[in-house]
């Protein structure tokens, strides 16, 4: 399989299948396809897998395309404007991703659900307590709001996050989050009273921007309702 990514600010992920080949992806993330490209809606792993999909947030199905007869494409995209970064998946090297940033993988890839492992993290880290594990061997289609910040941490190396803008991480990173300084900074700084924090060995991926941070920008700016009645 040949994939190119493409666009600046609104990408999107174009493959190129041969017979034989195959994609899943995210139901309602396809952009376009050839004419030879058939679709069909699977419970990839079995009901269990497809539960635990549901349970993080994805759909039930995913979908799989195939080309018939011969060399086909299929393009998809984000649901929000960001970018498209693709993961390598091996054995023995998963990677835990935030629940909403799956777009796509090859057919060897396989999706689970991964839990926080501490509790405070799960309620204050800003990806609440279910992520997405990522395992198998191939290609994974991830998405991200904003920009990618991506990151090799050394062992034992610490980064600091604002909660809500981890997209995902090895799963030799350790996940967990802290107090945003001391007491007045927590309250006053801006930048609420937690952060995450991922300590090495391993690669971290971060987005510039999320969803909460956007709609928190533009609320001021919407109009008032008016009162019933009138």
């Amino acid at each position: 399989m040949k994939y190119e990514i493409i666009g600046d600010n609104q990408q999107m992920a174009k493959m190129d299948l041969q017979p034989g080949e195959g994609i899943f992806a995210e139901a309602g993330s396809m952009v376009n396809m050839s004419g030879n490209m058939e679709m069909e809606s699977q419970l990839k792993g079995g009901v269990i897998a497809g539960l635990k999909r549901a349970v993080t947030g994805e759909s039930l199905f995913l979908t799989r395309f195939a080309p018939r007869e011969r060399a086909g494409f299929v393009s998809f995209a984000g649901t929000m404007t960001g970018k498209i970064f693709t993961v390598r998946i091996s054995p023995g090297k998963d990677f835990i991703a935030q629940k909403t940033s799956f777009i796509c993988c090859e057919e060897s890839v396989s999706l689970d659900v991964a839990f926080t492992e501490k509790i405070r993290a799960g309620f204050f880290g800003g990806e609440g307590f279910i992520l997405q594990r990522i395992t198998g061997a191939g290609n994974v289609f991830l998405h991200c709001c904003g920009d990618i910040i991506e990151m090799d941490l050394k062992d034992g190396e610490v980064v600091r996050v604002q909660t809500g803008l981890v997209v995902g991480f090895e799963s030799t990173v350790s996940y967990d989050i802290a107090l945003a300084g001391g007491i007045t900074t927590a309250l006053f700084g801006g930048e609420g009273l937690f952060v995450t924090t991922l300590t090495g060995p391993g690669k971290v991926v971060l987005q510039s921007m999320n969803l909460a941070k956007i709609a928190a920008t533009i609320f001021p700016y919407l109009p008032a309702p008016e009162p019933k009645g009138k």
